[in-house]
C-alpha cells in the first residue's frame, strides 16, 4: 500500500518572468519571457509527494476564478486527491516570480482565497489522522497550521513542518512538530539568533533538517545525530521549486520507513531533478527522475 501523505498549504497562480538579472528597487529589467504555471508552496508539495510515489491529499482554499480551476485541474492531473480543496469567492493566490539566469529567483504573494483556510472541518481533520506523514507550510492562516499539527499528532500521524515563509509562530505550535525544515533565513527567524546553530533548533524541536541551498542539507536531531548530506551536482536552470521537490519527497521516503539520512538523500535527488527545468510544479520531478539522480548522480 502506497505511503499516505496529507499536505495542508497554500495554492497560487504562478507569473514568472526570465530575466537577465533580477530588477533593483525602482529599476526596470526587460526579461527574456514570461510562463504562468500553477504553484504554491502546499500545492507543489503536495504533486512533489504524489509525483514521488505517495497516495496524497492536498488541504486547502482556490478562488472562485478562472485560476482556481487551473490549480485545482493541476492537483488531480498529478494525481492529488482534491475531494476536500475548499472554493473560496474571490481570487485565488497569486505569486509574481523573477527569475535571473544564473536560476535565482525573487518572489511575491499575495494569499488570496489562502487567507479564507480556516476552522478545519470534521472530513479534513479525519484525513490528516489516516495519513502517515502530515506536512504543512505557512502561507495559510497560522491559526490552521496549528490546528492541522495538533490534528496530526492526536492521529498519530508523523508531522513535518516546513516554515517557509518566515514567520512568527503561535506558542505551542512547535511543539506539536516532529520534523522541522527550514532554510538559514527561516532559522534565524524561528531561533531569534544572527548565527542559529542546530542545539538551538533542537531546544524547540526533535528533528531538524537544515536546507543549504547548493550546498546540500543538515540533519541533526535529538538522539545526537548532525550530518551533512550533500547535494548532487546538475546544471542549474531555476530554483524556484526546488524546496518544495526536496520537501514533499522527503515526507514519501519518510513515510516509506527511509531511515532520515538516507531520506534526504533521496529528497536532495528530488530537488536536484527540479532545478533542471524552468517553473514550478511543471518542474517537480517523477520518481523516476528522482531514482536516477539517487543512484547515478554525482554528489558535491
Amino acid at each position: 500500500m502506497a505511503t499516505r501523505v496529507v499536505v495542508a498549504g497554500s495554492a497560487n497562480m504562478d507569473l514568472v518572468g526570465l530575466a537577465p538579472s533580477l530588477p533593483r528597487p525602482g529599476e526596470t529589467v526587460l526579461g527574456d519571457d514570461f510562463v504562468m504555471t500553477p504553484g504554491g508552496k502546499g500545492s507543489n508539495q503536495a504533486i512533489a509527494a504524489a509525483l514521488a510515489g505517495a497516495g496524497t491529499t492536498f488541504l486547502g482554499a482556490i478562488g472562485s476564478d478562472a485560476f482556481g480551476v487551473t490549480l485545482n485541474a493541476r492537483l488531480a492531473a498529478a494525481g492529488v486527491d482534491v475531494d476536500l480543496v475548499r472554493t473560496s469567492y474571490g481570487s485565488s493566490g497569486v505569486a509574481v516570480i523573477m527569475v535571473d539566469r544564473a536560476g535565482e529567483n525573487s518572489i511575491l504573494v499575495s494569499p488570496g482565497a489562502n487567507r479564507t483556510f480556516v476552522d478545519l472541518t470534521a472530513d479534513e481533520t479525519a484525513a490528516i489522522a489516516a495519513a502517515d506523514v502530515l506536512l504543512c507550510q505557512q502561507e495559510i492562516p497560522m491559526a490552521t497550521v496549528l490546528a492541522a499539527l495538533r490534528a496530526g499528532r492526536a492521529g498519530g500521524t508523523r508531522t513535518i513542518l516546513n516554515a517557509a515563509p518566515a514567520r512568527v509562530l503561535p506558542p505551542g505550535l512547535l511543539d506539536e512538530v516532529d520534523l522541522l525544515v527550514v532554510n538559514e533565513t527561516e532559522a534565524r527567524a524561528i531561533t531569534g539568533r544572527a548565527e542559529p546553530d542546530m542545539a538551538s533548533l533542537l531546544a524547540l524541536v526533535p528533528r531538524v533538517v537544515l536546507t543549504l541551498s547548493g550546498n546540500g542539507s543538515r540533519y541533526a536531531d535529538r538522539d545526537g545525530a548532525d550530518v551533512h548530506v550533500p547535494a548532487f551536482r546538475v546544471e542549474v536552470a531555476d530554483t524556484t521549486a526546488a524546496g518544495d521537490a526536496f520537501t514533499g519527497a522527503l515526507a514519501v521516503a519518510w513515510g516509506e520507513g527511509r531511515d532520515l539520512i538516507e531520506a534526504i538523500r533521496w529528497a536532495n535527488a528530488a530537488g536536484a531533478a527540479c532545478v533542471r527545468r524552468v517553473g514550478a510544479s511543471n518542474a517537480l520531478p517523477a520518481r523516476g527522475d528522482i531514482e536516477e539522480i539517487f543512484r547515478t548522480g554525482e554528489s558535491s
